[in-house]
């Protein structure tokens, strides 16, 4: 890859929830069965953290058991209780913890209680950091912020926070005031994909007509390569015909992702982040019209909206 900055690397746990129907998963681990030939292959945690230590990621994550965050019932219960069972397994395989950082994740639906239960046995193992999974899957958004609060207010301060799998630019804002430190998400490029760019003021779809004679960059206040180079017209001229404009997006997305988060972090180091969310919403939904979920959580960290 000849990638000179942090690698990190999943354990193909979500792999059980997409290719659900492909998958069976048992105590022993989660047999996979290809699309293509049928042929069939066994994902153990052993496997997944040997996997991971020969690719040498600097951040590595253990198999978790995950399932949809909508499900409920026994099977929430079940997947839970086998994760810190295969947390153990992942610890004991895992031969280079002095080089690759393991993260447990916690899990547990959206049931308060088992996520409170899992939080609490995986900070018994000391970790180098610790992980959110199983949100951003269709819940409501009430319930997703709750539980990452629910997760913050238990895992150590001290340590990285990963919320996994989420990444809508207002997300980033509020669980970042909840607590978390890190994100991946595949949201930036596949919206890409659609002709869309993200912006600070909300997101614009350049396939629409009214960009065709806009020959303004992307974004004005933004000095990535697609935006020092293409109008939002050329973009829009191509939009739906040539690859190349998901690419073009792509990397606006990316870079704007970028920005965002090192607004958090410099908000954060000079003492304004609260002036910061309240500066970024406004920005977002300039006719106040705050989403009723991020007003809850703001104020539950002490942030009010202006």
């Amino acid at each position: 890859m000849n990638w000179k900055r942090n690698i990190l690397t999943d354990s193909g746990g979500f792999q059980m929830v997409s290719l659900l129907n492909l998958a069976e998963i048992t105590e022993e681990g989660v047999k996979f069965k290809s699309p293509y030939d049928g042929s069939e292959c066994m994902l153990t945690p052993e496997e997944s953290i040997h996997i991971q230590n020969k690719i040498g990621a600097d951040i590595i994550m253990q198999l978790d058991d995950v399932v949809s965050s909508t499900t409920t019932g026994d099977r929430v219960v079940e997947a839970m209780e086998r994760t810190i069972r295969w947390l153990d397994r992942c610890i004991a395989a895992h031969k280079h913890p002095e080089r690759q950082s393991l993260f447990p994740i916690v899990q547990g639906g959206l049931n308060a209680e088992l996520r409170q239960r899992c939080a609490e046995e995986l900070i018994k193992r000391n970790t180098p950091g610790f992980a959110i999974g199983g949100l951003s899957g269709g819940e409501a958004k009430e319930d997703f912020w709750k539980m990452v609060s629910i997760s913050t207010e238990i895992l150590p301060k001290g340590k990285p926070r990963y919320l996994m799998g989420v990444g809508f630019s207002e997300d980033l804002v509020v669980c970042s005031a909840l607590g978390c430190d890190m994100y991946d998400c595949v949201f930036p490029t596949r919206t890409a994909r659609f002709g869309t760019a993200l912006l600070f003021t909300g997101q614009i779809t350049l396939k629409h007509k009214k960009f065709a004679q806009d020959y303004s960059p992307v974004d004005e206040t933004c000095h990535c390569s697609t935006c020092t180079t293409y109008s939002r017209a050329y973009i829009h001229s191509i939009a739906t015909q040539e690859t190349v404009a998901c690419h073009l997006l792509s990397i606006h997305n990316i870079a704007f992702q970028m920005r965002l988060m090192a607004k958090i972090r410099d908000s954060i180091k000079n003492g304004i982040f609260p002036e910061f969310v309240q500066e970024f919403m406004l920005g977002m939904y300039p006719t106040k019209n705050y989403p009723q979920w991020s007003l809850n959580a703001l104020s539950s960290v002490g942030i009010q909206l202006i």
